[in-house]
C-alpha cells in the first residue's frame, strides 16, 4: 500500500509542537546510607574537638588486707581528639534568558540546580565519611579537610601484611593509611571483626556498609546458605539469592551495599555501631545568591562539616579487599 499523492503527513510539517515530558527523571542514585544513619552533632569551631576515656583491664586479684592504710591509685587523663570541618561547596550559574525561557520539568532552571547541587553536596560528605583521607588543618592556600572512617578506626582494624592505620589518640588523624596486601572478603574476617569489637567495647554493632561487589560476597558466606521463605497458598516459590540481615554471635547486622563506596572506599567494609558516630556540622546545608556581574545569576550552596566518632572501639573495618569479581 502507499499514500494517496500529495499526501501531508508528520515528516513534512515543520510546525508540530514537540512530544516533551513535563518531567525530569533523575537516573544518578540519591542516598546517602551511612550519613543517614548516624547522628548530628554541632560544631562551633573549625577544628571539633571531644573525649574519650576507658577503664582500667578487670583485675581478679583485687584483694586487700583488712585495715590496710591506702594510697590513691594511678589516674590517667582523658584522650583528647579532633577532626577537622571541611567546607564544601557547588556554584550554579544561569543565565537571565534561560531563567525566562519556558521549560518542561521545572518551572525555575536557578531552583532546579540548586536542588540538583544540594543532593550531590549530600553525596560528597557521604563519601568523605567512607572515605580513608586523613584531616588536613588547612591553610590559607591549602583547603581544609575532614579525616573519614578509614583513618579514624584503628583499633579493631583487620589490615594484611604490613597494612597499618596509625592510632588517632589525641588531636586529628593526619597519618594515610598504610595499604597492605589485597585479599578476599571472608566471613571469617567478617566473624573476627565482630569479636573484636565486642571484646574491646562491650558493644554491639548493628549495621555493614560495603561495596555491591562485596554484598555479592557477603551473600555466598555459608553461614546463610539455608536461608528460606515460606510460600502461601496460591503463590509462587521465592529463590533467595542474598541477604539483608546476618545474625552473627554479638548481634543482629544490617548489610547496606554502599554504591558510593564502590569509588571512596572499594577496599573497605565498615562494621558500625550508628549510636557512636555523628556528622558534627559547623556551617549546615545552605544556599545563597553571589553578586550578579552581568546577565546571569550566581547562587552557591554549602555546607561545612567533620566526622565524629565518639568510640572508635565500637566499629570495625576490613581493610585491604579485593575489589573486582564475586
Amino acid at each position: 500500500m502507499a499514500q494517496p499523492t500529495n499526501t501531508f503527513d508528520t515528516y513534512d510539517s515543520v510546525g508540530n509542537r514537540e512530544d516533551l515530558q513535563d518531567k525530569i527523571y533523575m537516573v544518578s542514585p540519591e542516598k546517602t546510607p551511612v550519613v543517614s544513619a548516624i547522628g548530628r552533632f554541632k560544631a562551633t569551631a573549625r577544628r571539633h574537638e571531644w573525649q574519650r576515656d576507658s577503664l582500667a583491664t578487670p583485675n581478679k586479684d583485687n584483694a586487700v588486707i583488712e585495715g590496710d592504710d591506702r594510697t590513691g591509685n594511678a589516674l590517667t587523663p582523658t584522650e583528647r581528639v579532633e577532626n577537622v570541618c571541611q567546607l564544601f561547596d557547588a556554584v550554579a550559574v544561569v543565565t537571565s534568558s534561560q531563567e525566562a525561557s519556558k521549560k518542561a520539568g521545572r518551572s525555575s532552571e536557578m531552583k532546579y540546580q540548586i536542588s540538583k547541587k544540594m543532593t550531590e553536596l549530600k553525596r560528597d560528605v557521604e563519601a568523605m565519611v567512607l572515605s580513608s583521607n586523613p584531616a588536613v588543618a588547612g591553610n590559607s592556600t591549602t583547603a581544609r579537610k575532614s579525616g573519614g572512617l578509614g583513618v579514624l578506626l584503628y583499633t579493631n582494624a583487620l589490615h594484611n601484611g604490613v597494612g597499618a592505620t596509625t592510632a588517632h589518640t589525641s588531636g586529628a588523624p593526619t597519618t594515610a593509611v598504610t595499604a597492605g596486601t589485597a585479599r578476599a572478603f571472608t566471613e571469617a574476617l567478617l566473624k573476627t571483626a565482630m569479636q573484636n569489637i565486642y571484646n574491646n567495647s562491650g558493644e554491639m554493632p548493628s549495621f555493614i556498609s560495603m561495596t555491591p561487589t562485596h554484598k555479592g560476597v557477603f551473600s555466598g558466606f555459608s553461614g546463610i546458605a539455608a536461608n528460606r521463605m515460606a510460600v502461601t497458598k496460591g503463590k509462587q516459590g521465592v529463590i533467595v539469592g542474598g541477604a539483608d540481615v546476618y545474625m552473627s554471635d554479638f548481634g543482629e547486622l544490617s548489610i547496606v551495599p554502599n554504591y558510593i563506596q564502590a569509588t571512596a572506599a572499594p577496599g573497605e567494609v565498615y562494621i558500625l555501631n550508628p549510636d557512636e558516630l555523628g556528622i558534627a556540622y559547623f556551617q549546615p546545608f545552605k544556599s545563597e545568591p553571589l553578586a550578579k556581574t552581568g546577565h546571569t545569576d550566581k547562587e552557591m550552596v554549602s555546607v561545612e562539616c567533620t566526622l565524629v566518632a565518639t568510640s572508635e572501639k565500637s566499629h570495625a573495618k576490613i581493610d585491604d579487599l579485593t575489589t573486582t569479581g564475586v
